[in-house]
């Protein structure tokens, strides 16, 4: 009998994390098309000049997976949660890279925009980013719960299970971050992280 696939990509991320490298070759396929759907949502969002594609960015990220010192996996939601951490970082890397060829406009929007990446506002998303660095100095939990909801695509139960709370604590976290983020971006228009 097969295991269930979430039990079995936690017992596959457990075998990687103790060396195991045959594992990997089994996980992937099994995680490949949700790294897939995540690279396609936030990549349908980028400006439409953007180079960086589905398959690219989900490999950046793997490689950027594979060379780091790997947690300690508690589930498949935990790894969702650091994929989306690191794409997220991929994409920051890319629009920093990106402001610094083409200095950006200084515009205002909204969290929402801001974290969905809305077409041609690449700055935008790295003022969330030094947002989300800021927020990170005194609530590293807040931060986690937006990567998770808005990089991750998580839901609020897969984000509870993932930083072993309950739903209604992350529900009031979500708020909370959403709120100090509008603030924070707000008052800093034009943060650039520079």
């Amino acid at each position: 009998m097969t295991p269930q696939p979430e039990k079995q990509i936690t017992r596959l991320l457990v075998q990687w994390k103790t060396g195991n490298k045959d594992a990997l070759d089994v996980l992937m396929p099994l995680v490949y098309q949700e790294l897939r759907k995540l690279a396609d949502s936030y990549l349908k969002r980028e400006r439409p000049d953007h180079t960086l594609q589905p398959t690219a960015l989900i490999h950046e990220a793997y490689m950027r997976l594979a060379d780091q010192r790997l947690p300690e996996w508690q589930n498949r939601a935990h790894f969702f949660g650091v994929a989306a951490q690191i794409m997220r970082q991929v994409l920051v890397d890319a629009a920093r890279k990106h402001k610094a060829a083409k200095r950006g406009s200084g515009s205002k929007t909204s969290l929402e925009e801001s974290v969905l990446v809305s077409a041609s506002r690449a700055p935008d998303l790295v003022a969330l980013d030094d947002a989300l660095l800021e927020l990170a100095k005194f609530d590293e939990r807040k931060v986690r719960v937006i990567e998770l909801k808005y990089f991750g695509g998580l839901t609020i139960e897969e984000t509870a299970e993932a930083l072993s709370v309950s739903a209604a604590t992350i529900s009031r976290d979500l708020r909370a971050a959403e709120a100090w983020l509008r603030r924070y971006l707000a008052e800093n228009p034009q943060s650039d992280g520079d």
